[in-house]
This record gives C-alpha cells, structure tokens and sequence, in this order.
C-alpha cells in the first residue's frame, strides 16, 4: 500500500460524524478489476493540500484506501427527494458514497464523494456502476462551469475500471468507470425532506446547526427557530445566484429534482446536461423530460419549487409565514442575481443602468442570430462588433446601452477566430475518439481550451 503524502497544510475534518448515525450508513466500496487514470485535477490537489504520486491517486480515488485522520470507511448519505415532482422515499446516495471531508487554502469544508462506487442500502436493482462516457460528460460539464464562473462542484478524479456495462440509452457493453468530485457539501434539500417525512424535529434542528457552521461559516444561536429562517434565507440568496448563473451560462442541468439541489447553491451531480446553443427557453437536456420541466428558460421556477419543499421542512421548527415572506423574496433576488451574472459573463463593470443593459442583452440574445457563445464573445468588455455583423435593433440598442462601459480584454483568448463551446456535437466527437480509438487527445485539449477561457474570463475559482 502507498502511503498517503498529504502536505503539511492538509487539513482533514470529517465534520458530518458529528450528526451521528442516523444521518448515514457506512459502505463498502467496489473492488475494481483495473485502476487506469484518465483524468486528475491536480490544481484543485494543490488547493486542498494533497500532493499525491499518480500511484496514491489510485490507492485513495480507485481502491479508496482512507485518507489520513479522515473517514475509516466511506459513508451513504440518507436522502429522500422529489423526482419530477413525485415524491420518493426510497433513494438515498445509491451508487456514490462520501469519501473524505478536509478544509482548502481559504478554510471551507469541502467533501470528496464519488460516482460508480458500488453497492449502498439504496441502490435498489441497479448496477451502481458508472459509464465511462457519464464520467467524460462530468469532466466536460464541471470544468465548463467552473470556467464561466457558475458555483459547481468539481470533477477530481476520473479512473477507468475494466468492466463491461449494458445500457439502454447507448451501445453496449460500454466501458465503466468511476468518478470522484470535490463538493462544498452533499447535504441536499432532500436530506431536509427525509428529517420531516419523519417528522424529526430535533434532527432537523441539528442539521440545521451543522449547515450553519460548517457550510455557511455563521454562527448558529440558541434559538433553533431563528437557526432555520437564517439558513433558509442563505440558502434562498444561495439558489438565486445558482439560477441565474445557469442562464448566463446558457446551461441546463436537466434534472433539477429536490435530492439535485445542494443547500449550499453549489451546482452538481451532472446526467443529461447539455449547454443550449441557442437563447431557446424550450430547451431540454433529457430524453425523459418530455413535457420540459426542467429546459432551459424554466431552471429558475424548479429551483424556487424545490426551495418551496425546503421551507415546508423548516416550518416544523420555525415561523411559516416568515419562510413564506423569504420565499416570496425570492424573484427579486433572482432577478438582480441575473443582473449580476450577465453582465460578469459580458465583462462590464457594474454601474447605473444595469437593468437596462441587462433586458437588453437578453433581448438581443432571444434574437438567435448568433450562438450564445459567439454573442458573448464578439460583445465581450463592451466592444460593439458593429452594424456590418450585428445590424439587428436590438443589438445596436445593445451596442446604445454599452456605450462607455469597456473594459480591458488583453488576454490572447479574446483575439481568437471563435469562442470555446461545450455544444452535445462537440461532447460526442470528444466521446466517439475515445470509444473508437482509445484517442484522449480531443478530450485533453478541451479541458486546457476550457481552462485557457477561464483564465481569459478571469474568474477566481477559489470564490465558487
């Protein structure tokens, strides 16, 4: 066995066992035929203090032999969970566990926690495997997000286990993996939802606590009412912010249920996702979706539903009406919160008229005369491409609006002939490279393209 070698700044924190036994089941992780690395996010390493040999990435994120002072075994966090709307009491971490808890350089607690791990008490007659092609789309979707500034959880390793998948909704057999991602939290809106199923108050309360202290960085007072409004009103300011930036993005999670959303705002757990090419509020990432629930123009309604579920947890411990006066407010702060993320996303400093600009844009954008990607891109700091490209009047109502707000772009990204884009045809050519020929090159220059843009758009990772 390697020896882990974890920096003198690791700072293990294995918090959640303080919420004791009821909150999860220990589990055993699969034993896997094979260990091959296909990807390794070792800037994120850097940021937890974990400095491994590519032979201690497999020891702890493939055979998941424990971190130091962490978690002895891995944990099956206990949820429940609307699923389109239908409410169901029989999920749970079902093909994923919690692995370690530590702190990064800033002093958040941060989870690792996997995908395709193996067998839990909810895995139910699944396989509890993951595809190799469902950790790639991971991979593609997290460091995407990451890089567009949108708060995501992210994709940390990703190993190639040597078994042979059936799947319906592509060819098999198909290769297995399994993916580990680093999380603010996978405490979940449905992990509230269980508590009040059963009507545990006192567990509610003391999830409540935790939530506080160890993921939001408050102080937690004696009243156990006055907890939940000040959770709940983080989680709300938390939300908006997580739905507005999918907009901005143009991305659409797809399964938006209430065991998806992490009280923490932190977007994660990526299936059917898909970055919509075009402003189309219709839009749709899943198959199954067939009557658009979750497309694109309707993620801020599912997130403020699922928000809705949380505040009839809480009402068990606190003041309904005042959850109701909160979630009211709710809009409102969506709506600045797209404010804020458009115009981030178009590099422009924030001033008077930012509402204006903001319709604006929008406006232009629902035009479909060009890709969301390009629009951003060619009007990026303020620059106005001009009536020869975009003669359209909404753009040059834009182009009126944007006047004198330019910023500098002197990064090499901006001169480029085309913006980076994560679009489904780009996703599958990467993926069929890799299933046809074992080629990881595509998928390796998407991922530094990607990273190249984030540095371009000059987003802070460390602040997500």
């Amino acid at each position: 066995m390697a020896e882990p070698a974890q920096s003198q700044s690791y700072r293990p924190d294995p918090a959640i066992l303080g919420l004791g036994a009821d909150f999860y089941d220990p589990v055993k992780p699969a034993d896997f035929p094979k260990c091959v690395m296909r990807f390794a996010n070792r800037r994120w390493a850097e940021r937890i203090a974990l400095d491994l040999s590519d032979e201690q990435w497999a020891v702890h994120f493939c055979r998941f032999e424990p971190l130091a002072d962490n978690f002895t075994e891995p944990l099956a966090l206990r949820y429940h969970g609307h699923q389109f709307r239908v409410y169901n009491p029989e999920i749970g971490d079902g093909r994923g566990f919690t692995f370690a808890q530590l702190r990064d350089e800033n002093g958040r607690l941060l989870d690792l926690g996997n995908k395709g791990s193996g067998q839990t008490p909810y895995s139910r007659h699944a396989d509890v495997r993951l595809t190799l092609k469902g950790g790639v789309r991971e991979v593609l979707a997290t460091e995407m997000l990451e890089a567009l500034g949108v708060n995501t959880s992210k994709s940390f390793a990703l190993f190639e286990t040597g078994e042979e998948l059936e799947r319906g909704d592509e060819p098999s057999p198909t290769r297995s993996a399994v993916l580990t991602r680093l999380s603010h939290g996978h405490i979940r809106i449905g992990t509230f939802q269980r508590l009040a199923f059963f009507g545990q108050a006192d567990k509610i309360n003391k999830l409540t606590r935790y939530c506080l202290v160890n993921l939001y960085a408050a102080e937690a007072g004696p009243g156990d009412g006055d907890n939940a409004l000040r959770l709940f009103d983080l989680v709300s300011a938390a939300t908006a912010s997580l739905a507005a930036s999918y907009l901005a993005a143009g991305f659409v999670h797809g399964v938006l249920n209430s065991d998806n959303i992490n009280i923490t705002g932190e977007s994660f757990d990526y299936g059917p996702w898909r970055f919509t090419p075009e402003w189309d509020p219709d839009f749709t990432a899943a198959y199954f979706d067939h009557y658009g629930l979750y497309s694109f123009g309707r993620q801020p309604e599912a997130i403020h539903w699922d928000l809705a579920q949380l505040a009839g947890c809480l009402s068990i411990v606190t003041d309904a009406p005042a959850l109701s006066e909160l979630l009211a407010g709710w809009s409102d702060r969506f709506d600045e919160a797209l404010v804020a993320a458009m115009l981030r996303r178009l590099g422009v400093r924030r001033a008077a008229g930012d509402r204006e600009l903001a319709a604006a844009l929008i406006k232009a954008l629902a035009g479909r005369t060009q890709s969301i990607d390009r629009i951003f891109f060619d009007w990026r700091g303020g620059h106005d491409p001009g009536p020869e490209l975009y003669p359209a009047e909404q753009f040059r109502e834009l182009a009126r609006l944007i006047r004198g707000r330019e910023t500098d772009g002197t990064h090499p990204y901006w001169s480029d002939a085309a913006p980076c884009s994560m679009h489904i045809e780009e996703v599958e050519a990467i993926w069929a490279a890799i299933a046809t020929s074992d080629d990881w090159q595509p998928f390796d220059d998407k991922v530094r393209a990607v990273r190249r843009m984030g540095e371009a758009m000059g987003q802070d990772a460390l602040a997500s």
